[in-house]
């Protein structure tokens, strides 16, 4: 079944973790064995043949650089102007992609449509079709000031969340509480007028509650999980999410597995011998439809690779082809066939349709 995932690294994972996303996971690991400058060397899951095995035809792709001030604890940057300098170098790996046939972007509902007729052409194997992309900003650190918003909207860039870890130029995110920044309430304020979409994913709870109401546009929570389920600040509580359906919002499911147990400790947790599988977003799933009402407001935001490889994520996916296994555990619980095609499409064409440019 066709699946829309709305949180990939692409660029990232090619950049700064350089891999070449071009082959298959498999070599990936390969040429990464013995190499342990990252935790999740030899574990990746993600690559552009296995979106396409995977049936993943359109992502949400990031940029992504953050801006650490002297002295934090977080990787990043050193100035604004470094981390826009960063997301240039991703888009431009974007922009090779899409030189080599291997993406496509999609900035407004003609090529939406365009592209869906190609995946929904069965004369054509999947693997010669593009992967389309939508392009999102996970963080806004790297926008120098607002004019660089509207460079970026010039380009392509559709959707961007204003926080990401720690205490971010435009709003404080996980790992940090309080209300947004000044700048930040510019932020919203100038998305508006672009009619570019809002990412919830990250905000501390101050900042969420304000960000929903300064900012009338389409939102959405791209990669996140609940807070009623697994206990922490970078999960959505119930009123968070009852707030977002009333808003229409979509809210993806992410893999990570310390946002799907509990008691994961980084670095010692595995996913084997805590039970972390597959079925665990479904509880997820379960938890939103039923302050929803429907089906209609939960879909997929993997976070695969977001940092992490298998030995983050459920122990039953070796790679991200494995998101097809939903679909057996999505109907082993009682959902129909049309609410598992809102889960790993239906839902995320129907917001990109009603909100990206016609």
């Amino acid at each position: 079944m066709l699946l829309v995932d709305a949180h990939l690294d692409l660029a990232m994972n090619a950049l700064e973790w350089n891999r070449d996303l071009r082959k298959p996971v498999q070599v990936i690991r390969q040429r990464e064995a013995g190499l342990n400058d990252k935790p999740d060397r030899g574990k990746g899951t993600v690559s552009l043949p296995e979106l396409r095995k995977g049936e993943i035809g359109l992502v949400v792709a990031t940029q992504i650089a953050r801006y650490v001030a002297p002295r934090s604890p977080l990787s990043g940057w050193n100035s604004p102007e470094q981390a826009w300098a960063q997301t240039q170098g991703q888009l431009a790996w974007y922009r090779a992609m899409e030189a080599a046939g291997e993406m496509v972007q999609i900035a407004n509902v003609a090529a939406l449509e365009t592209h869906m007729s190609l995946w929904s052409d069965k004369s054509m194997a999947n693997e010669d079709k593009p992967i389309g992309y939508i392009l999102s900003l996970e963080g806004a650190d790297s926008l120098i000031d607002l004019s660089y918003l509207e460079r970026a909207y010039a380009y392509g860039l559709r959707a961007v969340g204003p926080a990401h870890y720690g205490d971010g130029r435009y709003a404080p995110g996980t790992g940090a509480s309080g209300p947004l920044k000044a700048a930040g309430k510019e932020l919203l304020r100038e998305m508006d007028q672009l009619n570019m979409i809002l990412d919830v994913t990250h905000l501390t709870d101050e900042g969420f509650r304000q960000a929903l109401d300064i900012f009338q546009g389409p939102v959405w929570a791209s990669h996140h999980n609940c807070r009623t389920l697994v206990r922490h600040q970078r999960q959505l509580t119930d009123d968070q999410i009852r707030e977002l359906i009333r808003r229409d919002a979509v809210i993806g499911g992410v893999f990570d597995a310390w946002m799907l147990y509990n008691h994961w400790e980084r670095g010692i947790s595995d996913p084997v011998t805590t039970g972390v599988r597959l079925a665990h977003i479904v509880d997820h799933f379960d938890h939103i439809c039923d302050l929803a009402g429907n089906a209609h407001h939960i879909a997929i935001g993997s976070d695969l690779d977001g940092g992490y490889g298998t030995e983050q994520s459920p122990y039953d996916l070796d790679d991200i082809t494995g998101l097809q296994r939903l679909t057996d555990i999505l109907a082993t619980r009682g959902y129909s066939e049309a609410d598992i095609q809102r889960i790993f499409h239906g839902n995320w064409l129907r917001f990109l349709r009603k909100n990206l440019p016609a």
